[in-house]
């Protein structure tokens, strides 16, 4: 069965999405720690991050780089903070969390509400700050 990740690569559901190629796609995370957090999907369904063939593992930390450099951009943050946690969807990804304080990136911390138009803004001015 196709995981939300797979759905979302075939634009079977909606996405804010930030940027994409052939081997891997990024968006706005929908339960954001912090405002930016943003996830990083190879399109290729693998569950496990290390089950990924090496030419992916070496490229996605490249492709996360492009993100990353456009989140410092867009929001205000000390770092952007990757983490690989992989247990609430059974396909490989990358967490992009922009943070000032490591505690910020605690997956245990109460997620952001964020309204349909802040998420489109947030997107947009990412989208931006690629170029």
């Amino acid at each position: 069965m196709a995981t939300i990740f797979t759905k979302i690569i075939n634009k079977e559901i909606p996405s804010y999405t930030i940027y994409e190629n052939e081997n891997f796609i990024s968006f706005l995370d929908i339960n954001p720690l912090t405002v930016g957090h943003c996830l990083v999907v190879p399109k290729n369904e693998t569950d496990y991050i290390f089950d990924l063939d090496e030419i992916y593992l070496k490229e996605i930390l490249i492709f996360s780089k492009k993100i990353s450099s456009a989140l410092i951009k867009t929001v205000d943050c000390l770092r952007i903070g990757v983490s690989v946690v992989g247990l609430e969807v059974p396909h490989a990804h990358l967490h992009l969390i922009p943070f000032k304080k490591e505690i910020e990136m605690n997956f245990s911390n109460k997620r952001i509400k964020m309204t349909n138009d802040e998420f489109k803004n947030l997107q947009n001015q990412i989208v931006k700050n690629l170029n």
